[in-house]
């Protein structure tokens, strides 16, 4: 993948705020008095233990599901007083497995990325080829447009539905563990893209991640979780500390400057690799 992004025009702001979110599956309380206010025009990275709710809240801010109580607000309006496309034209989300339909060749599964930005007077047009050619350009997958989704190996689905993502052209991108399924060159260049699709666009990008030192490195704003919870909250610099990933992960680690970029860089202590006693 590029990391040079084919436009640079820039997003306009936007207020995402949630308030005393409750949000529960079947019943289950899965994340209970939220509130989170996510930065305009930065990129913000969300971590935490398994099963603390990272996923819950970006299906929750994506329309996914519903609160059962509290609210999320889109430019002081409640998100599910938007209609569908509006929505969609300001908030995408790329899940954590998403599903393709069965026999949908690439080229099609990226242009499905335009449905927001057609309607009853607005069919294709050249500019939705455009933008789902770029998307595929960047996510270097235009080789495989004729190609069926389903005979793809799984870093190569991966990047496909980047860039149905990058496609549909929202101003906020969601995205719940975008990095899974790829090797480490492609990791590092699909947050070298986000990144640039957030410095020359300003779009708002906001993503799980399980690695916390390239959460580290790529986040301006960090969102600590645990239980349901939002333990911390803010640039890295400020809160990532060996008491927070204690906190949050049960680990003990070391925090180090990382040597490339100078972000906190988490050094895991394990049984077998102890410091040496001083």
């Amino acid at each position: 993948m590029t990391p040079e992004p084919a436009s640079t025009e820039l997003k306009p702001g936007h207020e995402l705020v949630a308030r005393s979110l409750d949000l529960a599956y079947d019943g289950r309380t899965v994340i209970a008095g939220l509130d989170l206010a996510i930065p305009d025009g930065e990129v913000t990275v969300i971590v935490g233990a398994n099963a603390c709710g990272k996923s819950t809240l970006l299906r929750g801010v994506a329309r996914l599901l519903r609160p059962a109580a509290g609210v999320i607000e889109l430019d002081g309006k409640e998100i599910s007083s938007y209609p569908a496309k509006e929505f969609a034209r300001v908030v995408g989300i790329l899940p954590q497995s998403p599903i393709a339909p069965e026999g949908i060749t690439v080229a099609d599964l990226v242009g499905r990325g335009r449905y927001p930005h057609q309607g009853l007077f607005r069919q294709w047009s050249s500019t939705d080829g455009s933008a789902v050619a770029d998307a595929m350009r960047v996510t270097s997958t235009t080789q495989l447009a004729g190609r069926r989704v389903e005979e793809l190996s799984g870093g190569q689905r991966q990047r496909v539905w980047i860039a149905m993502a990058l496609a549909q052209d929202p101003d906020i991108l969601l995205l719940d563990e975008p990095t899974t399924f790829l090797d480490v060159t492609h990791q590092i260049e699909l947050l070298d893209l986000l990144t640039e699709l957030n410095r020359s666009r300003r779009s708002t990008i906001v993503m799980v991640l399980h690695d916390l030192n390239l959460a580290a490195r790529y986040a301006d704003h960090l969102v600590v979780m645990s239980g349901g919870e939002v333990v911390a909250n803010g640039t890295p610099e400020d809160i990532l500390t060996a008491d927070l990933v204690r906190r949050a992960f049960g680990l003990e680690s070391r925090i180090i400057p990382d040597p490339v970029c100078g972000s906190p860089m988490v050094i895991p202590i394990g049984r077998f690799h102890r410091p040496p006693a001083s």
